[in-house]
């Protein structure tokens, strides 16, 4: 006598495929077919996309989104390089080029999607591709994570992964030589900031980090290492990209400008410290703290008085 065997039954709601996507699958590898005759049939001209090249990075409004800045590891070091909106527009001018991101399943009871990233060359029939698990997770501050729940926060955490992977699949299939010459005219054009003054230039980036972060001078000030009034082009620069990260949401603030813990010694020294300039006055948190310490110095000696008093009567 056999006793049956009950087998896993299948996760038909993750795994069920619809009638759109069957019909979209076939679409599609009819479309790359074409697509690859259509590129033998027109190959790219190269002189004309080295052409249009030029002239796009040297538009400034390319040239201050060409490039990324993210944490790398725990060190506080920092990752930089050429942006997924740089790729992109490379890979356009480059034409007879296809690149995406899909997500090909996604599992809700274990947090994460399974997705590829891609590039193709119709000309050459290069794909480099990414097949990766992005977890439905986002790092926080202090290595701790935070697990995402809701349909936009999944959607945004998958797209910024995928984004990033495009990238470099798009960069494995330009030539070297075109993205490196690609950098460099938008790195130029950047520095430039589109013929403004330099000093013009370091008062709006004070003023955007104050704005959008609540970042003040002084802040960017002990970043860079050196007063505001000695920022060359590169520096302003910098911090232009790095305010693009941190608005992106790459990197935090929390991270990118730690806050300093200052001791009661310090304070007290800070009070009772003469200003450099007397012509500029004190703020109103230091003006309340020196009257606060001259307060606290007047009544200390006046007990003082009355004690000595007291000890002469007697």
């Amino acid at each position: 006598m056999s006793a049956d065997i009950a087998l896993p039954r299948p996760n038909t709601a993750s795994q069920r495929v619809g009638q759109g996507t069957e019909i979209e699958k076939s679409r599609a590898a009819a479309e790359v077919y074409y697509r690859l005759a259509a590129a033998k049939e027109m190959p790219r001209d190269e002189a004309r996309a080295y052409e249009q090249m030029r002239k796009a990075c040297a538009n400034p409004a390319l040239a201050e989104k060409a490039f990324y800045s993210v944490p790398k590891g725990s060190g506080g070091d920092k990752a930089t390089g050429p942006s997924v909106h740089l790729a992109r527009e490379l890979a356009r001018i480059w034409q007879n080029m296809d690149y995406g991101v899909v997500e090909l399943r996604r599992d809700d009871e274990f947090g994460q999607s399974e997705m590829q990233a891609f590039a193709l060359d119709l000309e050459t029939n290069t794909r480099p591709s990414y097949l990766f698990i992005q977890p439905h997770r986002r790092d926080l501050t202090g290595g701790r994570s935070k697990n995402l729940t809701s349909v936009q926060d999944v959607y945004e955490s998958n797209a910024n992964a995928g984004a990033r992977r495009v990238r470099e699949a798009i960069f494995n299939v330009l030539p070297a030589a075109f993205v490196a010459e690609a950098q460099a005219i938008c790195r130029a054009t950047a520095e430039q900031g589109d013929g403004k003054p330099i000093e013009q230039r370091r008062a709006a980036v004070i003023r955007a980090f104050k704005a959008s972060f609540g970042i003040t001078e002084q802040q960017l000030v002990a970043r860079l290492g050196r007063s505001s009034d000695r920022w060359d082009a590169q520096d302003v620069t910098d911090l232009e990209v790095l305010g693009r990260s941190l608005k992106a949401g790459e990197v935090q603030k929390d991270v990118e400008f730690p806050v300093v813990p200052v001791t009661v010694d310090e304070i007290k020294a800070s009070a009772r410290r003469p200003s450099a300039d007397p012509a500029v006055p004190a703020d109103d948190d230091e003006a309340e703290m020196l009257r606060e310490q001259e307060e606290m110095e007047r009544e200390i000696a006046e007990q003082d008085a009355a004690d000595d008093d007291a000890r002469s009567e007697s």
